[in-house]
């Protein structure tokens, strides 16, 4: 893979402001005048087949961030997980994680939490919700469903800290421009269940036919380079290995390239890791 030099951009207040009020204004043209069909219906009868399940914990300890934050993020989640619990998307029919949600307002009970701003930490209504991002997006990856639109994160924040799955196997999200689309390009209809337990947000992709292929996600290329600007880039592949009922391997696809700016030194974050591993 060829290495992608990249260094931190610094934008004024006026030109993101304006510049979220454009992307904003085309996301509700797409919306409204595209040529989608986007899903609309639930069922509240989870289609019969478990097609994939996946849970991530809800309370993490992260480096300078404060709990209430973790608990308020909680609350979001609880608040967006209803909105999309039992969705169905029909052949031919395209999910949109943020025409689903709507916008993350005060006025619908979303509080602040946790948000990442060209790799800071910061305080915004309705944040946290990157974890439902993530989820929706690694399940898909375990699916016949095809992304059609998912966001990189553009910042490597934290640490490895027992990471279980390729770094960059994640969507970033942010109201409305930064979507996750996913489009169903098969003959059946397929669901997606998601809700939130005292300690997981737990999500499910069902069916209403049984799976007939599985799939592995792993990465190829990974590195981490150190720039000329004195920061370091992070950057890896993700590819998908694809078995039929056999166990058989059918196909190996590519996913998904990923590039990002590191926020934290690389190596004092293996010495670190190492510690935890030893305790």
């Amino acid at each position: 893979m060829k290495s992608q030099s990249l260094q931190p951009v610094k934008r004024s207040a006026l030109r993101i402001y304006f510049g979220k009020k454009y992307y904003r204004f085309q996301r509700y043209v797409d919306w409204y005048f595209g040529n989608k069909n986007f899903a609309k219906d639930k069922n509240d009868v989870p289609l019969q087949h478990l097609i994939f399940s996946h849970q991530t914990i809800l309370l993490r300890e992260l480096k300078d961030v404060d709990m209430w934050l973790q608990h308020n993020k909680v609350k979001n989640l609880h608040i967006a997980a209803k909105k999309l619990n039992k969705i169905v998307i029909k052949p031919g029919e395209t999910f949109s994680y943020w025409r689903l949600i709507g916008n993350t307002t005060k006025r619908k009970g979303y509080v602040e939490a946790m948000i990442l701003h060209y790799g800071q930490v910061k305080v915004g209504v309705g944040g946290g919700l990157c974890q439902l991002s993530n989820l929706i997006y690694w399940m898909t990856l375990h699916t016949p469903l095809t992304v059609t639109e998912r966001y990189r994160h553009s910042y490597d924040v934290f640490p490895d800290s027992n990471r279980r799955q390729p770094f960059g196997s994640g969507a970033t999200c942010a109201y409305n421009y930064l979507d996750l689309q996913i489009k169903n390009e098969t003959n059946n209809t397929y669901q997606l269940v998601v809700y939130v337990t005292d300690t997981h947000l737990v999500g499910e992709w069902r069916a209403d036919v049984p799976a007939i292929k599985t799939y592995e996600i792993y990465e190829r290329d990974h590195y981490i380079s150190p720039e000329y600007w004195g920061g370091y880039t992070r950057q890896n592949r993700i590819y998908r290995r694809v078995y039929n009922l056999d166990r058989q391997e059918i196909d190996d696809e590519f996913v998904a390239e990923n590039h990002a700016i590191m926020m934290y030194e690389p190596l004092l974050a293996e010495a670190v890791q190492g510690q935890q591993n030893k305790a």
